[in-house]
């Protein structure tokens, strides 16, 4: 059971958590929007990251740095509300840095392919540019962070006799790498595969802060 003493301080934890939970509905709503009114994008071919290229580029950019922000909001209440039991160090932690390498893949973007931006070359960057690679480091180091997080949680609530909560949080840590892994092998449905996993993995997170959430108003 978590215990909360003050009530100025539980509002501003469930506040900081609501950022985690709607961090993944609106990271989404903004991609399939996109997906439909971008010239030339293609969510079948193309990766959700290159939509930060072009003239409106910086709308996905900003979908990247606004989604981190609201993550690092959502570690900073778990840490609040979790201190001084299990997840409220590391669990609370690897989600701030997974918000953190969302910013950095919003202020980062990949190289031009596969005809999109229109006007790209039409063939997969046969070499990666700095930026680029930056861009990867930072989504990658998120994706990890998840996974750790998501062990961390296990844990937690395995302790306490939360066997689904549990069982959760194992499903998420090994489905969104496979289907990573899936993605980068089936290039006609890189977009698709790897949005998936973004949604396994980013929802892991907004389902743990709703689950916190509302716990705080029981408390």
């Amino acid at each position: 059971m978590i215990m909360i003493t003050n009530k100025r301080n539980s509002k501003a934890i469930r506040l900081l958590l609501m950022g985690g939970v709607i961090s993944t509905p609106l990271f989404y709503v903004a991609v399939v929007i996109q997906s439909f009114t971008r010239t030339g994008f293609d969510i079948r071919r193309h990766a959700i990251s290159t939509l930060t290229l072009g003239d409106l580029g910086w709308i996905q950019s900003a979908n990247f740095f606004i989604t981190g922000l609201l993550a690092i909001f959502a570690a900073i209440g778990m840490r609040r509300l979790l201190l001084g039991s299990k997840g409220g160090t590391w669990g609370a932690l690897l989600i701030g840095v997974y918000g953190i390498g969302m910013v950095m893949a919003g202020l980062f973007r990949p190289d031009p392919g596969l005809s999109f931006p229109p006007g790209a070359p039409a063939e997969i960057p046969t070499s990666m540019s700095g930026h680029a690679a930056l861009h990867s480091v930072a989504f990658f180091t998120a994706f990890i962070c998840l996974i750790a997080a998501s062990v961390v949680f296990a844990r937690r609530f395995a302790s306490q006799g939360e066997r689904g909560w549990s069982i959760y949080c194992i499903v998420s840590c090994i489905l969104a790498p496979v289907l990573i892994i899936l993605g980068s092998s089936i290039s006609n449905w890189i977009g698709v595969i790897m949005g998936c996993a973004g949604i396994v993995a980013f929802g892991w997170v907004s389902v743990l802060a709703a689950k916190l959430r509302a716990e705080t108003l029981k408390a």
